[in-house]
């Protein structure tokens, strides 16, 4: 039984059909009452939508990332791995059309809330979603420990750790490839950058902060901006794995050699990093158990059984071969 077939059998458009049971408005009394009477009749109520209708709730939780990247990949895997045994199926949503655009997970969730998923976990939102009428867990909010439930990683005391494990290793001139600039993640890391140089009594340098975006092309632009200058740095603190990575193939087209010439540190420790060539120093946010706490949050709230939560979990230094101290200058 398809949505053709309601239509067609209830003398409607597909397009009305789908404003009925996605509860839209737009449909006069009459018209709803014949659409809901063919869906009794024909049993469309078997389907996820129709079944809804009739009991306001989905038992699907949805799942909104910007984009499939690894980031999201790893805690896509710990929160189908809490999922399992619920009794809730997952949707995973990307908005990836739309994830340069402030507030794209709002109207995702107007798509989905209601007719589709009972919650949602939205990944790196780029608002705070204040105004959902379902139950809502941030994962990397937009603002921090505020707003909705959230889940977030000490980005400033990890990249506090970055930054110290490269002065440790004999570093003066340590550059920082900054993330998105909407992300209050993005700006912690760059607060724990600038702290650990003043603690250690480094003048902080402007020059050496150029934003990445944790995205390939301005991650390239900023690299070739930062080892083009006339003293350019002998480390480089990325705001997280990917943009690191990219810094390191940047290094090797301009014909520098990691670590010998560069030392490079990344964030999130994605499986990308170990992976990398040379294997990347990063400090790890356990993704997968975040994204397992956030369900678990999620269920509790859906539940009637918690308030609002801001959980936080440490960041840990992971050494691998992309560090070393620098070359000595002859």
């Amino acid at each position: 039984m398809t949505i053709v077939d309601v239509a067609l059998a209830a003398e409607v458009s597909v397009s009305t059909v789908s404003k009925v049971i996605n509860d839209r408005y737009g449909v006069a009394p009459e018209t709803y009452d014949k659409v809901m009477d063919v869906v009794d009749e024909l049993g469309y109520e078997s389907s996820l939508v129709a079944s809804t209708l009739r009991r306001r709730s989905t038992n699907v939780l949805g799942i909104l990332v910007p984009e499939f990247e690894p980031f999201s990949t790893e805690l896509l895997k710990g929160i189908s791995a809490a999922a399992e045994g619920t009794g809730y199926e997952l949707l995973a949503y990307s908005g990836n059309l739309d994830h340069n655009r402030v507030g794209w997970e709002r109207r995702s969730l107007s798509r989905l809330a209601g007719t589709l998923i009972d919650g949602a976990v939205i990944v790196a939102p780029t608002a705070t979603v204040t105004t959902a009428t379902i139950p809502v867990v941030a994962i990397d909010p937009h603002t921090g420990s505020t707003g909705p439930s959230t889940i977030e990683a000490d980005n400033v005391g990890g990249a506090r750790a970055a930054t110290q494990h490269l002065i440790d290793l004999g570093h003066r001139r340590i550059a920082h490839v900054r993330g998105r600039t909407d992300l209050v993640s993005a700006q912690q890391r760059e607060q724990g950058y600038r702290e650990a140089l003043e603690a250690a009594g480094l003048e902080f340098d402007p020059a050496l902060v150029r934003v990445g975006g944790y995205r390939a092309s301005e991650t390239s632009d900023a690299a070739r901006a930062l080892l083009r200058l006339p003293n350019c740095p002998t480390a480089i603190f990325a705001a997280n794995d990917l943009s690191a990575i990219r810094v390191m193939e940047i290094a090797a087209e301009l014909g520098l050699r990691v670590p010998d010439d560069l030392s490079v540190v990344g964030f999130d420790n994605v499986p990308e990093a170990a992976n990398a060539v040379p294997p990347l120093t990063t400090l790890a946010q356990p993704l997968q158990q975040m994204g397992a706490e956030a369900v678990r949050l999620l269920l509790a709230l859906l539940g009637g059984d918690a308030n609002e939560e801001h959980i936080r979990f440490p960041a840990s230094l992971v050494t691998r071969a992309s560090t070393a101290p620098p070359r000595a200058q002859g």
